[in-house]
């Protein structure tokens, strides 16, 4: 069984739209990384993915996005062992200035160039890697 985990890259401006994870999240709390969530069982549907992210991006940072992009997949396990999939798709901004609306969930927010992520130092190289995709799609 897998946990389906869906991620925006959401761009306006020439910057990246990042979250400061909440010290509360299980998975990766206190890191950066793209706005997003898990999948909810829903039984038959359909965009389930692109209406997840959609609503996983408002509830966290109060922002709507428009345009959704495939730009890659890929799996992982968590420290608690839970395989996931996890789906990422580039997003334009379209209403609401994003703020940290979620606090169990987003600590801060960031607005970041391609230049300074793929620069970061303590930025994972999978968050980088999907950036750079997401950058060669605009």
């Amino acid at each position: 069984m897998f946990v389906v985990n869906v991620e925006g890259a959401i761009h306006r401006e020439g910057k990246w739209l990042l979250i400061l994870r909440s010290e509360k999240e299980e998975h990766a709390g206190g890191t950066l990384s793209l706005v997003g969530g898990k999948c909810e069982i829903e039984g038959v549907s359909s965009d389930i993915l692109e209406r997840t992210l959609k609503r996983e991006i408002f509830e966290e940072v109060g922002s709507k996005v428009t345009d959704l992009k495939y730009v890659n997949s890929s799996s992982f396990v968590t420290d608690s062992g839970i395989n996931v999939i996890d789906i990422v798709f580039l997003c334009h901004h379209k209403t609401g200035e994003p703020f940290a609306k979620s606090t169990e969930e987003v600590d801060d927010i960031l607005w970041m160039t391609t230049l300074e992520i793929l620069n970061h130092t303590e930025l994972p190289v999978y968050l980088k890697e999907n950036i750079k995709l997401a950058d060669k799609m605009l």
